[in-house]
């Protein structure tokens, strides 16, 4: 019987393992291998038993775990987990709560889709704190402070108690801790001009808005102090992948807060972030508002492809190329890559390129199925800042000698002299060079 016996050598993993007239293997040449030792699995001629390494059946899966091997595996994730968990916790008890304790009031300057949804967001953290809302249109006001609702962005989202709204600069800047900026790019100039003399030297602003200003190429990190005509005035950009509408459903989201000021950086964060809400912070200002600006104008290719129906393939290359040229130009300007790989970049364009409830990306989808930008502009009750901001990318790109096709082409289709077709044709016919 015994010259029946055949060895097959397999590895163990369970130390524990024990088999009946194992034969034992020594390779002295061979290093040992701790706590796996190699031992012979024996069988007998006519009926030999399954191995993990030679399957004998063509329908079982070569690369299925042993039990013994599965278990480990499940054993190394959960302690990684748990790890992770002690971690969070950790952090969390020692995470500092003082300056939500001692925000007293909050002003949100705009009252469009995100500049209502922060508010929500900024009021649901303290009962006793006061969000004053700075809108324009009366309509807006009234139906805020008698209703609780902005009935012309969430109609069916109720309002906390405590936010309201006002048409009076000074009434709603008054007292205010910190400062939310909405109002879109291209009219923040004149707005901040009009309400600057109601504004403390030492409020800090956070910017909600992304893009460039068309004639002056600046971004809000400029508009803002210079508007001001202080140029200490605190700045902060809040930037990620951010859906107005599913903030205030209160879904888990995770953004950035960039500031030259660490300690600022820090502030701001323990105001905003909450349960739902992740806030990572950042000193790449620049990185972080390049992203945000760029990201519009991509999202409106990656709609004009949808709008075409060109198909997956071609989405992909597309958002990859775009993503290259944002790097480009950030780091160009002075932008990190990691930004730009991160929340406020990758993250960003992701969910403007990819998801139908961006704005910009809706544009560039009517554009695609041969809709007239003037009629699809006029249809609209929300800004697409990518609009504007396109030609304004495309004259950035210039003066650091940055090329920039996809984003070019864009500019071009929103100045009406290239058709989306003529300019898919053209991209398609760029050199084919090596990718770097």
């Amino acid at each position: 019987m015994e010259a029946l016996l055949e060895p097959v050598f397999v590895f163990k993993l369970n130390p524990s393992f024990t088999s009946k007239n194992p034969y034992t293997v020594h390779f002295p040449n061979l290093p040992k291998i701790p706590s796996k030792p190699l031992v012979v699995a024996t069988c007998c001629a006519g009926t030999p038993s399954p191995s993990p390494l030679l399957p004998q059946d063509s329908d079982q899966n070569p690369l299925q775990l042993s039990p013994d091997r599965t278990r480990d595996r499940r054993k190394v994730a959960r302690n990684a987990w748990e790890k992770l968990v002690r971690w969070s916790r950790s952090w969390r008890s020692k995470a500092k709560t003082d300056v939500l304790e001692r925000t007293k009031k909050v002003v949100v300057l705009g009252g469009g889709s995100f500049g209502t949804a922060m508010a929500a967001h900024v009021a649901n953290r303290k009962a006793q704190m006061e969000v004053s809302m700075l809108v324009r249109d009366p309509a807006v006001c009234r139906s805020i402070n008698e209703n609780h609702f902005n009935y012309k962005y969430f109609p069916e989202h109720k309002l906390p108690e405590n936010v309201t709204a006002t048409s009076d600069a000074k009434t709603a800047l008054l007292g205010a801790d910190y400062c939310l900026h909405a109002v879109p790019v291209q009219f923040s100039t004149s707005f901040l001009e009009g309400i600057a003399e109601h504004v403390d030297p030492g409020l800090p602003f956070i910017s909600l808005s992304k893009g460039l200003e068309l004639n002056t190429l600046r971004m809000m990190s400029q508009i803002i102090p210079q508007a001001l005509k202080n140029p200490r005035q605190p700045f902060i950009a809040l930037s990620g992948p951010s859906f107005a509408l599913e903030l205030m459903n209160k879904l888990p989201t995770a953004m950035v807060v960039a500031s030259k000021d660490k300690k600022l950086a820090h502030a701001v964060q323990q105001l905003l972030s909450c349960s739902h809400l992740r806030i990572s912070t950042s000193r790449d200002v620049t990185g972080v508002e390049i992203a945000g600006a760029l990201k519009n104008v991509l999202a409106i290719a990656a709609g004009i492809v949808e709008g075409m129906n060109l198909g997956n393939n071609s989405m992909a290359a597309l958002v990859a190329q775009g993503c290259s040229e944002i790097r480009w130009l950030a780091t160009k300007i002075g932008g990190k890559p990691a930004t730009i790989t991160g929340l406020s970049g990758t993250g960003d364009i992701m969910l403007t390129c990819f998801v139908n409830l961006s704005r910009n990306k809706r544009v560039g989808v009517r554009l695609g199925s041969g809709e007239k930008l003037e009629d699809i502009l006029s249809s609209m009750n929300q800004v697409a800042e990518g609009v504007s901001t396109a030609g304004a990318v495309i004259a950035l790109a210039q003066k650091y000698n940055v090329k920039m096709p996809v984003l070019t082409a864009v500019a071009r289709i929103m100045d009406s002299e290239l058709t989306p077709k003529k300019a898919v044709l053209e991209l398609m016919s760029l050199p084919q060079v090596e990718e770097v």
